[in-house]
């Protein structure tokens, strides 16, 4: 969970409005827009699976970390969420994945034969019970056997592509909302932290707003105070797509997502 992929849209009322409301002062930013796999790139991140005594492992994604054991019980993540791990054999894994105790997404891993790829195909679920299922193929960096080592991105497929919108929100703010999560973040360019919430959201998310130059916008999400993602939206000229360039403040490690305007 990169709160997600990492998100941002508003109020729902107001998604399917599209351009036609917008006002020719509002900063280019401003719009409806969908996620499009193809012109993005997720091939940039790591996954680092860590044996430790007593049968647990540690997982690190995103310069954060926790350990779980394979035995069904829910742990705590950084995120806010917990993670239930089964192991169906030696090279098989299930996980759910629950917010406010309840399941929001759920994910097999299956290590190949010759234990160089590692495929997760998981299943998020978004507020209206609406289910996105995506593939991600991870190859081998380090280590072994079976899952311990380090793994980077190959590839991701998205089956459902979500849907991000921002609005003004008074005379020196936006509200963000996740269409398909009904999460919302309305922030001020004070540079405060705002209270983040949905439905399938951990507690305990913020957001903050920046201006960047005249065109592009810096957002920083918070969990509980600490820095989880800061990334950068940055228009075409020609104001067609938003370019989403996001990292965890302790990697150097980027997501490029690319946005359709609606």
């Amino acid at each position: 969970m990169r709160v997600p992929v990492r998100p941002v849209v508003l109020s729902l009322a107001l998604v399917g409005m599209g351009a036609a409301v917008l006002l020719a002062s509002d900063p280019p930013y401003v719009g409806t827009w969908k996620l499009n796999p193809a012109k993005s790139n997720f091939g940039e991140t790591t996954i680092t699976y860590e044996p430790l005594a007593g049968g647990q492992m540690k997982v690190t994604a995103d310069g954060q970390s926790y350990t779980f054991q394979t035995d069904g019980k829910d742990y705590a993540t950084p995120w806010g969420t917990t993670a239930g791990w089964k192991a169906r054999d030696a090279s098989t894994w299930d996980v759910a994945y629950k917010a406010n105790a309840k399941v929001v997404g759920t994910a097999t891993l299956k290590l190949a034969a010759d234990g160089k790829t590692l495929t997760v195909d998981g299943k998020s679920i978004k507020a209206g019970g609406e289910t996105s299922n995506d593939v991600a193929v991870y190859e081998r960096l380090s280590g072994g056997p079976g899952l311990a080592g380090k793994w980077k991105t190959k590839n991701v497929k998205i089956g459902a592509p979500g849907t991000m919108s921002i609005r003004p929100s008074g005379p020196d703010g936006l509200t963000l909302t996740f269409v398909e999560e009904k999460g919302t973040c309305s922030a001020k360019f004070d540079g405060k932290d705002y209270p983040a919430s949905g439905p399938t959201w951990p507690p305990g998310w913020m957001c903050a707003i920046a201006r960047n130059g005249a065109t592009a916008l810096d957002l920083t999400w918070k969990r509980e105070g600490k820095v989880m993602f800061k990334e950068t939206l940055t228009p075409s000229a020609d104001g067609k797509t938003l370019t989403d360039v996001s990292a965890a403040p302790t990697t150097a490690e980027k997501v490029t997502a690319v946005y359709d305007r609606q």
